[in-house]
């Protein structure tokens, strides 16, 4: 029997690897802080791509169930200039290689494609260390530990996994997310909801770098919007994001002379504005080998949001679960057979949005891929 994987974290990228490793064979248990799949909203819409995320869930057998929760018609892209103007607009014809999903409905797809008690919820890591022989402990938050030969981090953005790999942390970016949601829009706010169109809306400021939005069409008319602010952390500070209309009216301000259906998707919303500071590590980041130690996804290689991240830790999920496959017997090769490919997919990832992109480098963005996706 191949010794048991401990996987930290139960997102995408950690999932795609359990089930990898339970199609041939392999045990693995994965610890998760949130205390049960439904503790929280697990974020909006996702483009899986055909070159990444697809592979993937091929390598896991669910292309049947991923089919089963696609989103017709979400591959439609417009972009509008700031006042409204049609820049560009694609309809969804059924080709493109990026079908939309609810990531929530993704997830359940792969927590339901494991053995039952695979995944250990409300298990939150608080630190781990490398103990004689090659082996490591994982400490809890509730005062238990776990001890593995072969260590994932899976973990995020604030990895308890990586400073055993890596003292590298993630930086700001120099932008923001504002998050925002409006219910029922094509009934409630039919403007906003023509504006967005059948899938995803980019609207830009010509004129001014970092003041950009992305809006997706979700399910039951529910629009889902990531307004982007070129702002230290500080100026995000003064505002009460507890305080829904205060914040609202404070993050439209940025947004003056906007046309009023985009604006609406800030100040029309019944819930309180989100903040997601954005942060990532260096484009470049890596590590020298440490013996039955690894890192996937936001852990291994964060990076501000462009449409790559759930696809690459899904891909880094099946690669390294492969990898251990065709190496059973010498986890060290398979590891180093993962990172070595891993390492320059990630990089050349981070390079396709830069930390603060220009008007022009937004706008060309949404229209030479084939979906832009605003991730938190």
């Amino acid at each position: 029997m191949h010794p048991p994987v401990t996987i930290i974290g139960a997102g995408l990228g950690g999932l795609v690897l359990a089930r990898v490793l339970h199609v041939h064979g392999i045990p693995a248990t994965v610890y998760e802080a949130e205390p049960s799949p439904t503790a929280r909203s697990q974020g909006g819409m996702l483009g899986i791509h055909d070159r990444s995320g697809q592979l993937a869930l091929r390598a896991a057998n669910l292309m049947d169930e991923f089919r089963g929760i696609v989103l017709e018609g979400r591959q439609a892209i417009r972009l509008l200039h700031r006042d409204g103007t049609v820049l560009y607009d694609k309809a969804d014809d059924g080709a493109g290689g990026s079908p939309e999903v609810q990531r929530g409905e993704l997830r359940q797809i792969l927590l339901d494609a494991l053995p039952a008690g695979t995944v250990r919820w409300g298990r939150k890591a608080t630190g781990v260390r490398t103990l004689p022989g090659g082996r490591h402990e994982v400490a809890f938050a509730d005062g238990t530990t776990a001890l593995t030969s072969l260590l994932v981090g899976a973990d995020g953005a604030w990895s308890r996994v990586r400073p055993l790999l890596s003292d590298a942390l993630p930086a700001y970016v120099g932008r923001s997310f504002v998050e925002t949601r409006l219910y029922d829009a094509d009934t409630r706010h039919p403007a906003t909801a023509a504006a967005v169109g059948g899938g995803t809306l980019g609207a830009v400021d010509p004129d001014e770098r970092g003041k950009w939005c992305v809006a997706h069409r979700e399910k039951d008319g529910t629009l889902h919007a990531y307004f982007t602010l070129a702002k230290p952390q500080d100026w995000f500070t003064a505002i009460d994001f507890t305080d829904a209309p205060a914040a609202a009216a404070r993050i439209a301000e940025e947004y003056d002379g906007w046309a009023p259906e985009l604006t609406a998707l800030i100040t029309g919303g019944v819930t309180a504005p989100v903040l997601r500071p954005l942060h990532a590590l260096p484009a470049e980041h890596r590590w020298d080998r440490v013996p039955g130690v690894t890192l996937l996804g936001d852990a291994a290689h964060l990076s501000p949001p462009n449409g790559e991240g759930a696809n690459l830790a899904m891909q880094d999920g099946a690669e390294l679960g492969k990898a251990i496959a065709a190496h059973p017997d010498d986890i060290e090769t398979a590891l180093t057979t993962y990172e070595q490919a891993m390492f320059p997919r990630s990089a050349a990832a981070a390079t396709e949005v830069g930390h603060n992109p220009t008007p022009q480098e937004v706008i060309s963005f949404f229209t030479k891929t084939p979906a832009a996706h605003a991730q938190a």
